[in-house]
């Protein structure tokens, strides 16, 4: 931190660790681990349990990292872990990697894609599903692989229609999908 940067105020050069509890929160705006599970939780009904033994980090205006580890706090490091959420804006948004890591056993707001409907997803394409009956928003889609459901990546579902956020640098050809 620079000398004439105050502990109470965020950083985006470097590491901060979340506070553990709302109480705990020393900078404004900034998320505590609590609600981070919280909201994991709560929108993809992921076991908090499976967030043991990470840390978690905000580096910049609400982009927020997973460490499974100990560093010192604060560290000044271009990268930590991997970067999860993005919040301090109106919907927090969950990353690609995130949602492919945490949600493989999530049971709230997964829609399942088809093959072609995967295809199109991944290959980042939105498109009409009108079956979807679940919260509009930021959703895991998933696809069945090898007998499993697996999460491709995250999609948000508004007025009928699926949106593709998978990252442009990611979105892959898939050869066959069944």
């Amino acid at each position: 931190m620079s000398d004439d940067t105050a502990p109470d105020e965020n950083w985006g050069q470097q590491f901060d660790r979340l506070p553990p509890t709302p109480d705990d929160r020393v900078v404004e705006g900034r998320p505590s681990r609590e609600e981070v599970v919280d909201w994991w939780e709560e929108r993809f009904g992921v076991d908090p349990a499976v967030f043991d033994g990470y840390t978690f980090w905000e580096k910049g205006a609400g982009k927020i990292w997973a460490f499974h580890g100990e560093v010192v706090d604060p560290i000044k490091v271009e990268g930590l872990g991997m970067r999860i959420l993005r919040t301090r804006q109106r919907h927090w948004k969950p990353s690609t990697n995130a949602v492919q890591r945490f949600c493989g056993d999530a049971t709230k707001n997964v829609i399942e894609l088809s093959p072609g409907e995967a295809k199109a997803f991944v290959d980042g394409h939105d498109q009409q599903l009108d079956r979807w009956e679940g919260d509009w928003g930021y959703l895991t889609a998933a696809h069945e692989i090898a007998g499993e459901l697996e999460p491709l990546g995250v999609g948000l579902y508004l007025h009928g229609e699926l949106r593709s956020t998978v990252p442009k640098g990611r979105q892959e050809e898939l050869v066959k999908l069944d």
